[in-house]
């Protein structure tokens, strides 16, 4: 989800779920590193940038913010993306999950990614650590909150306005707004007392207000659930901000052992990420430590030659109180 902060600033937030250990750390992309594609295709980055990924053949990230305040995050989409089976001789071929390196590498906003859509093929190729062919879509937002739906379908690529500032996975961005219409009666507040005949009914505590906010783990109720947090979510000033995001996506996690796929594997939160789009700079929370680790991006950072990578401790800490 974004979040706008009272002096007009954007952060964009995201829960990383997934059965399979990603081993995702922060990475730093410098400016004018060149990205090798699996396709056989390359491209050098023009902007440094941020985000949660590992490296395979070259880096894969899924989430991050660059040094403009673009960001994007990569979440699944199955059963509905759909990419070329061969690469195009006229444009740049990428893998799905290597798009968000061509969106946060070359971009410096929203307006900018629409512009180059036109440049992109996005093949069928399996990732490495997977062995499978990743089906994906992204939500992107910039520092003037803009913010926007990319996905790739059977008709076509499709750049949609998000004006919820949300996204989960499956299904498509417009199946997800048009479900809202179901819990439009959901408010912060309570619910008014109601006649049934002779009967005066009355909140049995505060809260009524949000009955029927659907809490289970599947990503059209979240989707529900985010919009909903969003939209009454207290307005924090930008360098507030960090705690009000992290509060807003604990809902979100999901505990290991609590939504088992069919093979009986277990996704649960890997990672949360939070990227701050007026400084950029990012936030990465794993499943093992609840701490904070920030990544700013400096000078320092964006003109190395090589990328950076920065392990993040796994151990919780605790702190004794005497």
């Amino acid at each position: 989800m974004t979040y706008q902060t009272s002096d007009g600033h954007y952060w964009l937030a995201r829960t990383m779920d997934f059965a399979f250990e990603l081993g995702g750390e922060p990475v730093v992309l410098p400016r004018h590193y060149t990205f090798q594609s699996v396709t056989g295709s390359q491209f050098t980055t023009r902007y440094g940038f941020v985000g949660a990924g590992a490296k395979l053949q070259d880096y894969i990230l899924v989430d991050g913010v660059n040094e403009t305040g673009l960001s994007a995050a990569a979440l699944y989409f199955s059963g509905q993306a759909q990419y070329t089976d061969t690469p195009a001789a006229d444009k740049l071929n990428l893998a799905s999950f290597e798009l968000l390196n061509w969106l946060l590498g070359l971009h410096q906003n929203n307006a900018d990614v629409a512009a180059d859509l036109d440049q992109i093929n996005v093949v069928n190729f399996e990732l490495p650590l997977l062995h499978a062919n990743v089906p994906l879509h992204w939500i992107i937002t910039d520092q003037a909150g803009h913010c926007n739906v990319l996905e790739i379908r059977a008709d076509g690529l499709h750049w949609l306005n998000d004006p919820v500032g949300v996204m989960t996975n499956s299904p498509n961005f417009e199946w997800h707004q048009q479900n809202l219409g179901n819990y439009v009666q959901l408010q912060n507040g309570s619910q008014p007392e109601r006649q049934f005949h002779d009967y005066t009914a009355q909140e049995i505590g505060p809260g009524s207000g949000a009955l029927g906010l659907p809490g289970d783990y599947t990503s059209t109720s979240r989707f529900v659930r985010a919009a909903y947090t969003r939209q009454f979510a207290p307005r924090m000033s930008d360098q507030a901000a960090i705690n009000t995001v992290n509060h807003l996506l604990e809902p979100f996690d999901i505990a290991k052992n609590l939504k088992l796929q069919t093979n009986g594997n277990s996704d649960y939160t890997q990672y949360r990420g939070y990227m701050q789009l007026s400084q950029p700079t990012y936030y990465f929370q794993p499943y093992e430590n609840s701490t904070l680790s920030a990544v700013q991006l400096t000078e320092a950072l964006l003109t190395k030659d090589t990328a950076t990578v920065l392990p993040v401790p796994r151990q919780q800490d605790v702190h004794q109180l005497n």
